[in-house]
Parts: C-alpha cells; sequence; structure tokens
C-alpha cells in the first residue's frame, strides 16, 4: 500500500502549488492525476493573474473591488488573504521563470480586466495559466519528496474507524487496477464542475470528481449555486475568448450597431463584472436585439493590429480556425457560456474542511473569496493562494499524526461497482446520451437566467438521471485505457454536482451575482446575506439515489471593513 503523509489529488495549478508547498515544508508528498498535469484545465487560464503590486494601486482596493464583485457574498477575511499575498506569489512566479509580459520600460506590465478599479491583471500573451503551469510542473519535478502518479483516477476517499479521512482508492487508467493509496492528509484540487453544462469553456475532464468525492463523504458544500456565465464564449462550442480582449479595447455591439453595454454599466461599460456583461448579453439577445445565431458581436478592431499579435495571438487562431473569422477586420460571434463555478467543498483559509483530514483548494473549494461572481483572473490566484496555504498546513499537521488505518474492505466494493458497470448488458442509454441531456437540462433551467418552474423542471430531470446512470452500459470491456469505464463513473459525480447546484438556486429566494431569478429580482440582504450549504449523508459510495434528500444550511457572511452597498459599474 503506497503511503504519503499528504496526498494531493489534482494536478493542475492549486495541486502543484499545494504539493511543492508541503514538500517544502518537510512531508513526503504523493500528487495524483487523472491526466498528465501539463494537459490540467488551468492551460486554459488565458487572460492573467492579479496582484496590486503598482505602488499607486493596494491590496485594500484589490479586496474591495473582490468584495464588491462577489456582491457581497464573499468572505472579507478571506478576500483580505488573498490579495495581501497575491505580490509576493507573483513575484515568486517571476523569479521561478514564469515569463511575464513587460512593459517599454522594462518592468512587469499589467492589462485592465472587468470589475478592477486599476489594471493590476499580469500575463504572458494570452496563455498565463499554461505559462504557469509548465514552470509549476518543472519544479514539481525537481523535488525528490514528490512522487507523481498520472493517469490515476480516484473513485472514492476513505476514512478510518473515527472517520478521519485516511486516503483514496485509485483505478490506474493505463492497466485498470485498483489500488489503495494511504494517507495522513488529503488536499483535492481535482477543479470545476464546467462538463454538467453544454456548451461550457471547461476541458471534457473538468467533470467535479473532487466536489463528488467530498460531498459524497458527507462534507458540506458552499455557494454551488453561483455558476458564472462568461460574457465571450464562441456559439455551438463554448471556446473561450479571453477577457483580456476586451481588456484591451474590444467593443460589444448588438445587431442594431448599439454597444449596448452604455445601457447596463455606463461607467465601466465591456469591463463590468462578468455576471452584469452576461446578463446585458443575454438580455439583448433575448429581446431581439442580437443576431439570428443567438449571439452578439465582439468588434476587436478598436486594438491596434501589432497589438492584437502581441496580447492575443491565441484567439487569432480560435477565431479563425473554429468560428471562420478574422478578428483582425471582423467582429466575432460570441454569447454567454458556461465558465466557472463559485461554490465548491466548505473549507477555512488553510483549506481544511470539516471533515477531519480533508482538504480543498482552487475550483474544487470555495473559501469564499469570489462569493456571488468571479472577477476575471482572480482564479489563479485563487489556485496559488490558498494551494500554497493548504500544502503548507497540511505539511505541519501531519507531522504531528501517526498515519491513520484505512480498511481494504472498501477497495474491494470499489472493484464490484466497477466490474458491475463492465459486465453490465445494454438495457439504458449510453453514458454520451445521459451527459447530453444533462447539459442541455442545466444549460436551458439552471443558466445565466432562472425561475423557480424551470429550476423544479431541472431538478426532476436530474433525478431522473440519477436513476438511468445506474443502468448504464459501455461498449469497451478492457482494462488499458478504458475511457468507457471513466465516463460512467464521471458521470455519477456530474449528477451529484447538478443536484447540488439545482437544490442551491431553488433555496437563494433573490438574485445576487451569477445567481439571477426572475421570480426574485432583487438583492435581499435582509434575509439571503449567508451562505448556502448543501450536505449529502449517504454512505460515501456511489451515485446519490433519487430518493436522497440533500440537508440545506446556511452560514454567515464574513465581513470585516466593507459593509453591503448598491453594486453598479
Amino acid at each position: 500500500m503506497p503511503q504519503h503523509d499528504v496526498l494531493v489529488i489534482g494536478a493542475g495549478l492549486a495541486g502543484m502549488r499545494a504539493a511543492l508547498a508541503a514538500a517544502e515544508g518537510g512531508a513526503n508528498v504523493g500528487v495524483m492525476s487523472k491526466i498528465h498535469p501539463v494537459r490540467s484545465h488551468s492551460n486554459a487560464a488565458q487572460g492573467g493573474i492579479n496582484a496590486a503590486l503598482n505602488p499607486e494601486d493596494s491590496w485594500e482596493s484589490h479586496a474591495f473591488d473582490t468584495v464588491k464583485g462577489s456582491d457581497y457574498l464573499g468572505d472579507q477575511d478571506a478576500i483580505e488573504i488573498m490579495c495581501r499575498e497575491a505580490p509576493e506569489e507573483i513575484l515568486h512566479l517571476e523569479h521561478l521563470g514564469v515569463t511575464f509580459h513587460r512593459n517599454d520600460e522594462g518592468k512587469l506590465g499589467t492589462r485592465a480586466f472587468g470589475g478592477a478599479s486599476a489594471a493590476r491583471t499580469y500575463y504572458v500573451a494570452d496563455i498565463t495559466g499554461q505559462a504557469i503551469l509548465h514552470v509549476l510542473y518543472e519544479q514539481l519535478m525537481k523535488h525528490e519528496e514528490v512522487y507523481r502518479y498520472e493517469e490515476y483516477f480516484v473513485t472514492a476517499l476513505v476514512q478510518d474507524e473515527t472517520g478521519h479521512v485516511a486516503g483514496a482508492i485509485t483505478r490506474n487508467l493505463r492497466d485498470g487496477s485498483m489500488e489503495l493509496f494511504n494517507a495522513k492528509k488529503v488536499i483535492l484540487c481535482t477543479g470545476g464542475n464546467g462538463q454538467i453544462y453544454n456548451p461550457t469553456t471547461n476541458a471534457l475532464v473538468c467533470t467535479g470528481d473532487g466536489i463528488a468525492l467530498a460531498y459524497r463523504l458527507g462534507a458540506p458544500l458552499m455557494d454551488m449555486e453561483m455558476v458564472q456565465y462568461h460574457p465571450t464564449t464562441l456559439a455551438g462550442n463554448g471556446l473561450l475568448i479571453t477577457e483580456g480582449a476586451r481588456g484591451e479595447g474590444a467593443h460589444l455591439y448588438n445587431a442594431e450597431g448599439e454597444r449596448f453595454m452604455e445601457k447596463y454599466a455606463p461607467n465601466k461599460m465591456e469591463l463590468a463584472s462578468r455576471d452584469v456583461v452576461s446578463r446585458a448579453e443575454q438580455t439583448e439577445i433575448n429581446e431581439g436585439r442580437g443576431f439570428p445565431d443567438g449571439t452578439v458581436h465582439l468588434d476587436i478592431t478598436p486594438v491596434p493590429r501589432k497589438r492584437i499579435h502581441e496580447a492575443l495571438r491565441e484567439i487569432v487562431m480560435v477565431a479563425r480556425d473554429f468560428a471562420g473569422v478574422d478578428i483582425l477586420n471582423e467582429p466575432v460571434p460570441i454569447k454567454p457560456g458556461n465558465h466557472y463555478v463559485m461554490g465548491g467543498i466548505k473549507t477555512d483559509t488553510d483549506g481544511l474542511c470539516p471533515v477531519p483530514g480533508l482538504y480543498a483548494a482552487g475550483e474544487t473549494a470555495c473559501v469564499s473569496v469570489h462569493g456571488g461572481n468571479r472577477l476575471g483572473a482572480n482564479s489563479l490566484l485563487d489556485t496559488l493562494i490558498f494551494g500554497r496555504r493548504a500544502g503548507a498546513h497540511a505539511a505541519r499537521e501531519a507531522k504531528a499524526i501517526a498515519m491513520p488505518t484505512a480498511a481494504h474492505s472498501q477497495l474491494e466494493d470499489e472493484q464490484r461497482a466497477i466490474d458491475t458497470i463492465v459486465r453490465r448488458e445494454r438495457s439504458g442509454r449510453r453514458v454520451s446520451e445521459v451527459k447530453a441531456e444533462l447539459g442541455r437540462i442545466m444549460d436551458a433551467k439552471v443558466a445565466v437566467y432562472r425561475d423557480d418552474e424551470g429550476l423544479k423542471e431541472a431538478l426532476e430531470g436530474i433525478k431522473r438521471l440519477q436513476e438511468e446512470a445506474k443502468t448504464v452500459a459501455i461498449d469497451d470491456k478492457g482494462t488499458v485505457f478504458n475511457q468507457d469505464v471513466l465516463g460512467a463513473l464521471e458521470l455519477g459525480f456530474m449528477i451529484d454536482n447538478a443536484e447540488a447546484i439545482t437544490v442551491a438556486a431553488l433555496e437563494r429566494k433573490e438574485s445576487r451575482g451569477a445567481q439571477y431569478r426572475t421570480d426574485f429580482p432583487e438583492r435581499n440582504d435582509e434575509e439571503w446575506l449567508k451562505h448556502i450549504t448543501v450536505t449529502h449523508h449517504g454512505n460515501g459510495n456511489g451515485n446519490a439515489s433519487s430518493d436522497d434528500v440533500p440537508e440545506l444550511a446556511y452560514s454567515e457572511v464574513t465581513l470585516t471593513q466593507w459593509q453591503p452597498e448598491a453594486r453598479t459599474y
């Protein structure tokens, strides 16, 4: 049985940063990923990373912008930590070798991003996530204290008899073998759950695995109703057009030639927060001022050509190859698309979950620095700051305890469950069919605009799919890189995530941030300035049952310096 002081599940930016911090803290670390780490979805982060490094800027200004962007649902103690520690983290990355853009004076240069009162976004063209990811992977390979398990899929977490998390059960995707990993501390860094929506900007691997693993163990999920739709994605396939384009000066137009953001955010225009811009676009489309294909246009031609080639080269190719558009000479059709979940596993500012021995960081977690809406370029910052804090804390705590005992019986249970999937004769639908219907339900009923009737219809559909998922059949009966088995397991995780999102969205009877209820169109601080948590009281194994009713509870929003006020841009 492999044993580690700290086992990190997920090897994107949060996972790598957690692993490095744990190793630097003297821990024996295992880092596990279902894909090769440099293929992690952190690659897709285009625009940049926020920090108040400029002497004319301040962490307090960054923090206020983040609090305001969150529609006052973000916990201000966590936001203060993130914004205070941001400058040091940027400089650390630069010293490691991240080739951040430099201005004509040779200093680190910035671009403007939505919802920010200063240009504080540091970037590497429009491949910032990829640049940081590769540098951190290089650092990971240098550490003898870090053991990498690439292309391993975690099917369940295990606990000892006291309820302390004791490790994870994994499937080696290369040969289908099952193994139990023992660990003193486990950190979940498996990213978001965008694949429950269709279309989405998220990679195929973003199936909410870690969120569901913790949920099945009884960990509370917080702010799950807060799902961000990015304003600029390509219609039909969800491919992302970076916010950096608007930061560089691109304009949004409707079919009538109006630069319509003047009506919705006269001060910030296209650089209002993402939820505001997405709703504005959707309103234009819904009220008949969009183009016949259900889009509005993003016009990048106001940006100088030299600057486009320097800072937006990736989207030049994306627009050309996937939309047939030359952004140097013509606008690109875009619409809001699923992008990010602000909610996740409830943690404190060191990544600790209520389940003993379990941590989470990055998009998997909800320390609630994003609240109701995440500002662009705060996501990479979140992964790095709280990944580092979780890794460092887990290493310190691991030194003080003995290795917990992990029971082998659950390994046998997991193997039997997978054998059942493999042997199952076709009696129901394919995994892909169930997943496609889930995506349609979520995009139609739990998207930019929501109401009671639609959310109830969505929940009814999700409950039906929970049962159908138990009978999905697969074609591949082999063991070597069996993606059919992986898809069936991921489907269960996705449905659990969808249920938590929809239940929380039904519960929050107000409009705040990404949650816009047409039947409750106003923000209601008196009744709803609080977090909603969703908890599953199952047996820790398998899909939730359609008979299960998640438990809803509330927790206070931490306010420090800033009281809620009207949110305008």
